[in-house]
């Protein structure tokens, strides 16, 4: 596969995360229906952490909570590793 897909999933990804970041703090605001931690961080994985991390920053959304707060950049810190050793 062509080396561009994979730029247009990052973008993807990282967008999806940042929006559904600001989806779920819309909702807790609201106390509507949330988004479970485990989708957030599934997103993340699949390569949407940087968009969580900026989403986490913009609306301060899951900042009190050590497991975004530390997860996320190492999740980054390792697709980063896993990027240099792959290329």
């Amino acid at each position: 596969m062509e080396f561009k897909y994979y730029i247009i999933y990052g973008i993807l990804v990282n967008l999806c995360t940042f929006f559904v970041m600001g989806y779920d703090k819309s909702q807790a605001r609201k106390r509507g229906r949330r988004i479970p931690e485990r989708t957030l961080f599934t997103l993340s994985v699949f390569g949407g952490a940087l968009g969580g991390i900026v989403g986490m920053r913009k609306w301060r959304h899951k900042t009190k909570h050590p497991s975004f707060v530390v997860g996320l950049p190492v999740i980054v810190l390792l697709q980063v590793i896993a990027l240099y050793w792959l290329l």
